[in-house]
């Protein structure tokens, strides 16, 4: 009788966690399904004029990013593999990815992975209102959310990715504005919902872009408290896709520009696709 008392235990808890995970699925989709109907269904033309006030380092960075006449189309979706770093800069723990993600600045984004070496196997998703992740999908090891320090540290890091994988989204409008830092870094401030986030671009001669570097609200430090910290990437292996020209290798990390810079974040990226409204 024991047995079976725990073994219908077992069976009920089983049950409730596999039910668990798969809300979290439709979760996922939901939210990617709300994203992707914000792209425009008859999205304009890129044309130089669009950005012939901006300061020059941002006139050269769109002049290489978008081909004139281009669709502007600013949700973006990714097909990447790489490395997810567990550690830190003195031993990185790094595990092999894959991930899917859509981007939709400013909106929001869902980032859906799956990684594992080893035993060790994890997936889950990241978005603008939930971090949650599984172990061998059985097992919920993480879920944050919900609260406005994710809130504010999610948007910094969707508005970052979104400026190099996404630069329609980007162009100058009431909820971006860009400056002149120096002859080849220009500064793009986004603003939603009460939020604001810049992100300092560097190009080269002929705009392309070699990293970008911003101050995060993280709890990334030793202290484990939500605080500004830098926070950036490098990006390299532009390829062209519909008219936009992105980067499909990024290593980034905590602590960007300085000594204890860990690039925990390093992929590769497969596919992008525009995906267009139903």
């Amino acid at each position: 009788m024991i047995l079976v008392w725990l073994f219908s235990i077992l069976a009920i808890g089983g049950a409730g966690l596999f039910g668990w995970r798969q809300l979290d699925h439709q979760a996922d989709r939901s939210e990617m399904d709300r994203l992707m109907a914000t792209q425009p269904a008859e999205p304009p033309l890129f044309s130089a004029e669009m950005v012939s006030e901006l300061p020059e380092p941002a006139r050269r960075f769109f002049a290489f990013a978008i081909a004139e006449g281009t669709p502007l189309l600013t949700v973006t979706r990714l097909e990447m593999q790489g490395q997810f770093g567990m550690g830190d800069r003195a031993a990185p723990n790094y595990m092999s990815m894959r991930a899917t993600q859509v981007l939709a600045a400013p909106h929001g984004f869902v980032w859906k992975m799956s990684a594992g070496r080893g035993l060790m196997r994890m997936a889950g998703s990241d978005s603008g209102s939930w971090t949650r992740f599984w172990l061998w999908g059985l097992a919920p090891v993480a879920r944050f959310g919900g609260t406005s320090d994710h809130t504010r540290a999610a948007f910094g890091r969707y508005v970052a990715e979104a400026l190099f994988w996404s630069p329609a989204s980007m162009l100058p409008g009431t909820n971006v504005t860009w400056e002149a830092v120096s002859e080849n870094v220009a500064r793009m401030t986004m603003h939603h919902d009460g939020l604001d986030q810049s992100v300092d671009l560097t190009v080269a001669e002929d705009g392309q872009p070699l990293h970008v570097s911003f101050l995060r609200w993280s709890d990334a430090n030793p202290d484990k408290l939500h605080k500004l910290q830098p926070f950036g990437g490098y990006l390299s292996e532009f390829v062209d896709f519909n008219g936009f020209r992105l980067p499909t290798h990024v290593e980034a990390g905590n602590h960007f520009g300085t000594e204890d810079y860990f690039p925990f974040f390093v992929v590769n990226v497969t596919d992008i696709t525009f995906p267009r409204r139903q």
